[in-house]
C-alpha cells in the first residue's frame, strides 16, 4: 500500500507491501467560504458575559508564535475592526508574540504570522520568557505557580488572546486563556506549571480535572483576560469554526467540538505506527514534533515500533533542552530519566524526559532533514527516508501485525 504523509512544507511517499494499514485521522471538515465573515460573526456574537472594550483604554492581544498554525490573517482583520467599532484608536492597541519559552522571534520574521499590514501599522513586540526585566510578578495561584507575565501586555486596560483550539499533550486542550497564561508568562510560571504534567490527569484531552489546565485557568483569571477569540482548524489548516467571547465559556463551546473532531477510536494497539505531526510548522522543530511521538505511545503495543517524520528545519528548538540532552553523562533513556527525576522539574529538559519516557518501551525510528550524528546525541535512531525505515521495521514485525499511520499526529486523540 501507498502512504503519503506531510513532511515540512512538502509529503513523504512510501510503500507498505502485503500489508492492511490503518490510518488513524481526524473526521473530514470542510473548511467555511467566507472565513473573515464567519470571523466577524462570532465577534459579534460573543459566548459567554464580556464587556467591551471603551474608547480612550489601550488593549494588548497576544498573537501566537510561528510554531502554531493559527490563521491570523482571517481572525485579526475582523478583531480590529470590532476594536475600532468600539473606540479603540490603532495607537492604543498592542500585539505581544506569545512565545512563551520558546526562541524570541526577531522583528524580520513578524510578517511569517502576521498580515504586513498590521507588521507595518501596530506595535509589536516579542515575548522574552527569560527576561526578567520585562515581567511583571501578579502573585501565585492556589497551586503554588509563581504567575510572573508581560509587564507591556499587562499594563494595557483591556487583554485579549487570539489562537486556535486543538488537542494538546498535558494540557488536555490548547486555546482559551493559554496563549497569554503560557504565551507571555516568565521562566518560572512556565516550568512550575508544566512539572505538573506527570499527574496522571495532566493528559491528552483532559480538561476539567486536569491540573495543569486548570492553573492555567487561574493565570486567566489573575490576568484579567476580557475576551478570547479562538479557531477550530481541520486537517488542511483550515477554519471550520470560530468561537469568540468569555474565554472560559469559548473552552466549554469548543471542547465537545474538537473532540467530534480529533478523537479518533483505534481498535487495538499497534505493532508499527507510521507519524507526522501534521507538517510544517507542527514540525518546525523536535521540541513541537515530540507531541507526535507522545500521542502514537498511546495506542503502542510496548515494544512496538514508531517511526517519526519530522523535518525539524530549526533543530531541537530549545537550547536549554540540546544543551542537557548532548551531555555525555545521556547514554541511554534510562540514564534520562535518572538524571531528571534527581535534578528535579526544568523546562527543556523536559522535552528529553518526555521523548525518553517513551522510548524506554518503543523502538523510535526518525526521518528529519536534522545531521545524523546530531540525531545521535538526541539519543534517537536516524534513516535516510521513510522508505527505508519501513523497510527495518517490517523485518521484526510479528505475525498479523497491526500497522497505523498518523499523518496529523500533534491533533489527533487515539483512543483505545
Amino acid at each position: 500500500m501507498k502512504i503519503q504523509i506531510p513532511y515540512g512544507k512538502s509529503q513523504l511517499i512510501a510503500d507498505i507491501p502485503g500489508y492492511d494499514v490503518d490510518f488513524i485521522v481526524p473526521k473530514n471538515h470542510e473548511a467555511v467560504a467566507k472565513p473573515l465573515a464567519v470571523v466577524r460573526n462570532a465577534i459579534e456574537n460573543p459566548i459567554g458575559a464580556i464587556t467591551p472594550p471603551q474608547a480612550g483604554q489601550r488593549v494588548s492581544i497576544a498573537v501566537n508564535d510561528k510554531t502554531r498554525p493559527v490563521p491570523h490573517e482571517d481572525l485579526l482583520p475582523p478583531l480590529l475592526d470590532w476594536l475600532q467599532d468600539c473606540g479603540i484608536r490603532h495607537e492604543h492597541i498592542l500585539f505581544v508574540i506569545a512565545t512563551g519559552t520558546h526562541p524570541v522571534m526577531p522583528p524580520e520574521e513578524y510578517t511569517w504570522i502576521l498580515p504586513k499590514s498590521i507588521v507595518e501599522g501596530y506595535r509589536i513586540i516579542c515575548h522574552d520568557a527569560y527576561d526578567d526585566s520585562t515581567l511583571a510578578h501578579i502573585g501565585r495561584t492556589s497551586r503554588a505557580t509563581p504567575v510572573f507575565i508581560n509587564r507591556d501586555y499587562m499594563q494595557a486596560d483591556y487583554h485579549i488572546v487570539v489562537g486556535n483550539i486543538e488537542p494538546h499533550q498535558f494540557m488536555g486542550f490548547s486555546g482559551g486563556v493559554k496563549s497569554a497564561a503560557i504565551g507571555v508568562a516568565g521562566k518560572a510560571t512556565i516550568n512550575h506549571n508544566h512539572a505538573m504534567m506527570t499527574d496522571e490527569y495532566a493528559k491528552l484531552g483532559e480538561y476539567e480535572a486536569n491540573p495543569a489546565r486548570q492553573d492555567v485557568e487561574e493565570i486567566g483569571r489573575m490576568m484579567r483576560i476580557d475576551f478570547a477569540l479562538n479557531a477550530i482548524l481541520n486537517g488542511k489548516k483550515q477554519i471550520v469554526r470560530t468561537l469568540a467571547g468569555n474565554p472560559v465559556e469559548v473552552m466549554k463551546v469548543a471542547i465537545p467540538q474538537v473532540r467530534s473532531i480529533y478523537q479518533v477510536p483505534v481498535n487495538a494497539p499497534f505493532d508499527l505506527l507510521i507519524v507526522s505531526p501534521g507538517g510544517y510548522p507542527k514540525d518546525i522543530n523536535m521540541y513541537q514534533a515530540q507531541k507526535a511521538l507522545a500521542h502514537a505511545a498511546l495506542v503502542m503495543k510496548d515494544g512496538g515500533t514508531v517511526i517519526l517524520c519530522a523535518a525539524c528545519p530549526e533543530g531541537t528548538g530549545s537550547q536549554s533542552y540540546e544543551t542537557w540532552i548532548t551531555d555525555t553523562r545521556m547514554s541511554d533513556h534510562q540514564a534520562v530519566l535518572e538524571r531528571f527525576k534527581q535534578e528535579g522539574f526544568h523546562i527543556g529538559p523536559h522535552k528529553a524526559y518526555q521523548i525518553s519516557r517513551d522510548a524506554t518501551r518503543l523502538h523510535v525510528l526518525l526521518i528529519s532533514d536534522m545531521p545524523t550524528d546530531f540525531v545521535r546525541k538526541l539519543l534517537l535512531h536516524p534513516l535516510p527516508d521513510l522508505q527505508a525505515a519501513i523497510d527495518i521495521a517490517l523485518r521484526d514485525l510479528p505475525d498479523n501485525p497491526h500497522i497505523g499511520v498518523m499523518p496529523l499526529a500533534n491533533s489527533t486523540i487515539p483512543m483505545l
